[in-house]
């Protein structure tokens, strides 16, 4: 993207308006629209819906604990 041109946003616009440097940016009618990002939402019950027998995997060792961790 050699010639692409680029809009600097004051920190202090981009923290009112909740964005982040990769937010999305479209064209609508005439407009330049940014939009901020909206983290996803998880959940506990969701997350464990996804779980399948192809994608679950083994029980990992990881050795013994070392230092203040519980066994």
């Amino acid at each position: 993207m050699g010639n692409s041109a680029s809009v600097r946003i004051p920190a202090a616009i981009m923290e009112a308006a909740n964005l982040r440097v990769n937010a999305a940016v479209d064209v609508r009618g005439e407009h330049i629209v940014i939009e901020p990002l909206r983290e996803a939402q998880y959940d506990l019950d969701g997350l464990q819906a996804g779980i399948t027998p192809e994608n679950l995997h083994g029980e990992v060792d990881f050795g013994p604990p070392i230092g203040k961790e519980p066994p």
